[in-house]
Formats: structure tokens, sequence, C-alpha cells
């Protein structure tokens, strides 16, 4: 526990991306290869003994610590509304050992201490995590508690912890990103699996990392020349890699999940295709003959669903929109130019002329001007702008700026009032940043978003301030507030949802600014997003 402890330590105290990976690196080298694979499972966000586990919930630890420290309950939950961390709270509460105890390693601590405990009675589970407090010093304490909390946040992406591996194995980082897809165990064997340089024979079954296109922020023009772009609509779906390697056929989304079994009619239009295939698409759910696909809500519905019967395959049917080709017939085709691929796609959707699997059409704009009046038919297609991908790039992994970027139309806004408010969580939990906003249906007001980002510092501070000093009541964490601030709420679509009262929802709603010169009662009515839903 001491090296991952340190490990922590090192990381939260810097935000520098190369000195994170150092101190990785650093760690991977010297860890025991068991406690290196743990802290790579946690670093990736897994959770101990998966999500069903129990060690302890947080009113536990808080009546534990309470107990242990001879507090009473109400200083517990004031210190930890004063240091806004549970698990920093937990071990500043408790005292040092007077000799520190033997250094056990992450992953005894984890597979021979806690998990054997999950779901057990609470005074099994007290017995373990008590003994781990008394025998830890505090570094390590602060370590164990975020394991318990589930709270290992410490600015360290995937994508980084994958450099880190690379710098120090010396094995080619995609490699090890595509290694690390899907699902996986943490041990000592899949480790040296992931970090062997020769080919392994689960490695014919994986897709490849997904290159994902960064946003536009300046005008199209600085692009230069629209020719050398490949101009695509950006579809609202999921994005998945379809995969036949003779006769195995899989589906991987872009979350690292295999979808085989949902959507039968995708993998019965594979196994058509004339060769095998890697290909990059989107999965969009779409009625044959009509002109834009369903919303996502609709596509959700089939996500849900291990085996969906007869009624779900008719009443939401999917197709794939495929935009790249990465593999034909195990040649690896990433750094090939983007339109030698195109053209290679083409040939195989034309082959196999299948209606769910259909080709992303290219958007011809005669210049930027041209494009940008294509983009703002958008949401008419049921779409969110254009993809924009330069013709010669090859595949590359994660966000790479340059090559593939996303035009997204702008979003949509409305006035809406601030009607609750919540306390956020680790560095924000002694500040109520988490907001509930609300449209006038008639003379009353029916909440339809729920937006947490925003705002700057200087007005959250300033809002905590109005909410502290105008609650109205409060209902555990939530304070409900007077209907008297208004603010611009920006969000990319609007859905027909039986599951809120205003009946709709909203598509990623962000606060866009505070409208100090707006009145509550010149807000916006409910009907204007009842307009827009599908």
């Amino acid at each position: 526990m001491r090296r991952f402890a340190a490990l922590y330590e090192r990381l939260d105290r810097t935000t520098g991306t190369t000195d994170k990976r150092a101190a990785l690196a650093d760690y991977f080298r010297a860890a025991p290869p068991h406690d290196a694979a743990w802290a790579l499972w946690l670093l990736a966000g897994g959770k101990i003994g998966g999500t069903r586990a129990r060690i302890a919930t947080t009113g536990e630890l808080r009546a534990w610590v309470a107990e242990e420290s001879g507090n009473p309950d109400w200083l517990v939950e004031a210190s930890h509304h004063a240091v806004g961390d549970l698990a920093e709270t937990l071990a500043l509460l408790l005292d040092d050992p007077a000799q520190p105890g033997e250094d056990v390693g992450l992953a005894e601590w984890i597979e021979q201490r806690l998990v054997p405990v999950a779901n057990a009675e609470p005074e099994m589970r007290r017995a373990v995590v008590v003994d781990a407090w008394r025998s830890l010093c505090f570094r390590e304490r602060l370590a164990f508690n975020k394991l318990l909390t589930g709270a290992l946040r410490v600015g360290v992406s995937a994508g980084l912890v994958q450099k880190a591996l690379a710098e120090s194995s010396g094995v080619d980082v995609a490699r090890i990103a595509q290694r690390m897809l899907g699902r996986w165990a943490p041990s000592a064997d899949f480790l040296a699996t992931l970090l062997s340089e020769e080919v392994q024979p689960g490695d014919a079954a994986l897709p490849y990392p997904f290159f994902l296109a960064s946003p536009l922020e300046g005008p199209a023009e600085n692009l230069g020349a629209v020719e050398d772009w490949l101009l695509e609509w950006k579809w609202d779906g999921i994005r998945l890699q379809l995969i036949r390697r003779g006769p195995d056929i899989a589906l991987w989304s872009r979350g690292e999940e295999r979808m085989d079994g949902r959507f039968p009619e995708i993998e019965a239009a594979a196994a058509e295709l004339p060769r095998d295939v890697v290909i990059d698409a989107e999965l969009l759910a779409w009625r044959p003959g009509e002109h834009m696909p369903l919303p996502f809500s609709a596509l959700q519905t089939r996500i849900q669903r291990l085996k969906p019967g007869p009624k779900v395959l008719a009443t939401t049917p999917v197709r794939v929109t495929a935009y790249d080709l990465l593999e034909l017939d195990g040649e690896d085709l990433r750094e090939r130019p983007l339109d030698e691929r195109r053209a290679l796609l083409e040939e195989l959707i034309d082959a196999v002329d299948h209606p769910v699997l259909q080709l992303s059409s290219a958007v011809e704009a005669a210049d930027w001007e041209h494009a940008a009046a294509l983009r703002e038919q958008s949401r008419e297609l049921g779409v969110e702008g254009l993809m924009l991908k330069r013709r010669d790039s090859p595949y590359r992994h994660g966000r790479k700026r340059g090559d593939w970027w996303k035009w997204k139309v702008d979003p949509l806004s409305v006035d809406a009032v601030l009607i609750y408010a919540q306390s956020g969580s680790g560095r924000r939990s002694t500040l109520y940043t988490d907001y509930t906003f609300a449209l006038w249906d008639g003379d009353t007001l029916v909440p339809v978003a729920k937006a947490y980002s925003g705002l700057t510092d200087k007005e959250i501070l300033q809002l905590d301030r109005w909410i502290r000093g105008n609650t109205l009541q409060r209902f555990g964490p939530v304070r409900s507030v007077p209907a008297e601030q208004v603010f611009e709420i920006a969000f990319e679509g609007v859905n027909v949802s039986t599951r809120h009262k205003s009946g709709i929802a909203v598509r990623f709603p962000r606060i866009v600014r505070w409208r100090s010169d707006k009145p509550a009662a010149e807000a916006d009515q409910v009907d204007i997003l009842r307009a827009l839903a599908r």
C-alpha cells in the first residue's frame, strides 16, 4: 500500500501531464506485477469487486470513524462539510499508529482483505476497515479511503496511463490501448499479456482504439481548401466497430462494451459480408423509408435489451451507417489515406447491398460558405452538424487534433428559472453547484433540466451565497429557492419523455449565462420545448 499511496500523493500534487506520466511510469517499473495490475484497474475507473460489491456505505464510514475517533456525529458531518472530501475527512479524524505496520501490497489488501468481506455483515466489514485505519499512516489511510469511496480522481485519463505503460515497457501504446478494450480482470497474468511484444491469441477478437474528432473552434476557412476535406453528417447514435473475422462477429461500442445479441439484424448483415473486415460506424435507430433517424431515446430502448423480442425489433429497427474501414482480410489499413480506405469501404458496402449496412454519404460543398449553409439544415435531417475529415489522414487513436473535426450547429437555448440547488462533490462539496431549472407551463413552473457547468468560479460563489440566504425548504441535500433567478440554458436536442413531469427531456443541458437582467416572469414557456420534441 505504501508504494500505491506514494503514487496517489504524487499524482494528486501535480496538474502537469508530463509529471503525471512520469509518476505512473516510475510506479509501473517498480511495482510488483499483481499490484501494478490493480493500480491499472483502479486508475482506469474499475471498482473493487465490481459495481455490486459493498465494502462500506458512506453512512457506515462516517459512523465508524465517529466511534473510533470519539467524535460526535455532528462534528464528523461538520468536518466533512469543511474539508469537502469524505476520504480525506476520514483520514484526518484518526491518529497515525505509534509504530508503522507491515507494508501489505495493494493486491493483497484488495483480494485477501476487502473482497472476502464484500456484502458481509456490517460487523465483519467494520473490523477490516477499522483495522486498516489503525495500521496505516495518514498518506496510506487517504489512499485506502479513496479505494473505499470510489473517489480515485487524480486527473489521470486512460490514455495517459497507456502512455506511461508504453514508456515503462517499450510496447507500442496503440497495442496497449487495444488490449485494454473490453472486459478484463486485474492480475499479473493480464499485465504480462498486456505488455507482451508478441502477438497474443486474444488480439484477433479486439477492436481498434477509436479515433475521436475535436470541436472546430475557429472559422472553417482556416482549414484550407474545402476540396482537401471529406464532409459527412454528424450522426447522433452509438459509435461502434463492426468486426467480422472468419466466423466470429462482434459489435463493440466506443464505451468498450460488446453489444453482441442486442442487434441481431446487424450481425446477420455482417455475416453476408464477402470479406473479413473491421468497420468504424454509427449505429442508428431508423425506420425503412424515412429520411431521418429516430431520436437517440428510441435507440436506448434497444441498448437495454440483451435479447430483443420480435415486437422491439419491429418497432425500433436499426441500421449501421459506415464511414471508415480499419481492417480488410486481416490487413491493418489505418495508416492508409482516408480516401483510399473509403473507396474500399464503398466497394464492400455496394457488394453486400444490405439495407441495414449503409455508407455514410459525403456532403458535397463548393466552398466553406456553401458548407456552412448546408450545416444549417442539420436539425431538419436529424443530425448534429458536419464532420470534417482530411482526405489524406490516417486513422489515429484518441483525440488527436488536426485531421478530424466536428462542426456542430449552435445549440438550442431557453431562459429557465432556478428552483432547486444541491451541493456538488469532491472539491465542490461545500458549494451549491448542481442546479434544477424550470419553465412556465401556464402559471406553474415545471422542471425541465439539471445542469452544473457553465458558471465562473465567481458566479458560483455569488449564487451559493444567494441560495443559502434564500432557502425555502430542505429535502436532504437539496434546497428549494424562490423563483427569482433566470439562466440561459443551452442543449443539443429535445425528446418526448414519459418519465418527466414536463413530458420532455433535453440532451446535454448546460448553463450559458446568468440572466440577472431578466425577471422570472419573462422566462420561457415549456411549450417551446414540446414543439421541438421528437
